[in-house]
């Protein structure tokens, strides 16, 4: 039996175990309830503060990952905008290049195209000018051969060249010779020779001149071919390099008139040319002589010491000569005495052996006369052997 005391009135009452054990269940149940609820109550609450902090924390963590992403974000716009704005530069500056290369080569293009046009317009009217120098030209040589006879034509020629070199002899050719040629000894003569020469006096060029023309009066027409043959044997006799014709001859001919023409394949160093070319043609051979005037000036100098080379070659040539002989003679002396030498010395030889061979000999005998004995002299004489047995009987011993 269990008592249990009631705690609202004191009272003791006693109940059995199956009571006391009811009593037990029932208080622990409505105990472990209330502990329940309370602890529930204490969950609930932890809980919703848990879930308060959470939502705070949360709410802090959200506030600041939004306030770094909007940072991001915001730095993401701003390389965004500084990249928009780099591209949009380097946009307009290749742009800008673009467009100042392509100014520059339309401007270079018109350039080129302006000074096409001015190339072609200079070099038309240059050549319409020269045309028509030509023309004019030819004009008034024809107009000049209708109203001159031949030999007046040729002097006036002769008198145009000669009147032309002398305006310009004095800046252009200040030591040039240019005189008509009166040497007729070799029974033909040019017209003029020129010639130039360097301060030291040595020749730079020399030029034989022949001027023709006709007038349109003379019965044959004459070719300029028909003068080069003598105009060259000229040009030899009188040593001058080139020969040059000065010629009206042939008017119409495109390839007298269009300059200065050579006739190499026919003679060497000659030209042909019409009397507006008469001083070009001397410039131009003048200023081709001064770039070999150094190679002349060598050979002027080869040429003297070609000849001291020469003197020298004889002398050289002489004393060789000379030398020859001497050493024939001396080489056939030297032999003579190299062989008398020789026969010297085999005689020498020859003595030097027979000397050897007494000199061996003496040496044998000496060695025979070192081995003789007195037994040996008397082994087969038995006569000198008693002979020595006596003396030796009578020859008294040492000691006695």
């Amino acid at each position: 039996m269990h008592e249990i005391t009631c705690p609202n009135c004191g009272k003791a009452f006693k109940i059995d175990a199956a009571g006391y054990a009811e009593i037990q269940r029932q208080v622990r149940d409505v105990e472990f309830e209330r502990q329940l609820n309370e602890r529930l109550e204490l969950a609930e609450a932890d809980k919703r503060s848990a879930m308060e902090l959470s939502k705070i924390q949360y709410e802090s963590v959200l506030q600041k990952a939004s306030a770094t992403k909007e940072a991001e974000i915001q730095s993401l716009k701003a390389k965004l905008e500084s990249i928009d704005v780099a591209k949009r530069l380097a946009i307009t500056e290749a742009v800008n290049i673009v467009e100042k290369e392509r100014d520059a080569l339309k401007n270079g293009l018109q350039q080129a195209e302006l000074e096409k046009q001015l190339s072609e317009k200079s070099l038309k009217d240059k050549y319409e000018t020269q045309i028509k120098d030509r023309d004019d030209a030819i004009e008034r040589l024809r107009d000049m051969k209708a109203r001159l006879s031949t030999k007046m034509v040729g002097e006036t020629l002769e008198q145009h060249c000669e009147t032309e070199f002398n305006r310009f002899r004095s800046t252009a050719f200040p030591r040039a010779y240019f005189e008509k040629d009166n040497d007729a000894r070799s029974g033909s003569k040019g017209d003029y020779i020129f010639r130039d020469s360097d301060e030291a006096g040595t020749e730079i060029v020399s030029i034989m001149f022949e001027m023709k023309n006709e007038s349109d009066a003379t019965a044959t027409k004459k070719k300029n071919e028909d003068f080069l043959k003598e105009l060259d044997k000229d040009r030899t006799e009188k040593g001058c390099e080139y020969a040059v014709l000065v010629s009206l001859l042939e008017p119409e001919s495109e390839l007298y008139n269009a300059g200065i023409v050579d006739v190499f394949h026919r003679y060497p160093k000659m030209y042909i040319v019409r009397p507006q070319f008469f001083l070009p043609i001397i410039t131009l051979l003048r200023n081709a002589a001064m770039k070999s005037l150094e190679y002349k000036r060598e050979l002027a100098l080869v040429r003297a010491q070609n000849i001291d080379v020469t003197n020298f070659e004889n002398d050289l040539e002489s004393f060789k000569s000379a030398f020859g002989k001497n050493y024939e003679l001396a080489s056939r002396k030297f032999q003579t005495a190299i062989d008398e030498i020789d026969k010297s010395i085999n005689h020498l030889q020859k003595t030097k052996d027979a000397l050897l061979g007494t000199d061996r000999n003496l040496r044998l005998a000496n060695n025979k006369a070192q081995d003789v004995t007195i037994r040996k002299l008397t082994r087969r004489n038995p006569t000198m052997a008693a002979k020595f047995d006596d003396l030796e009987d009578q020859t008294p011993s040492v000691g006695e």
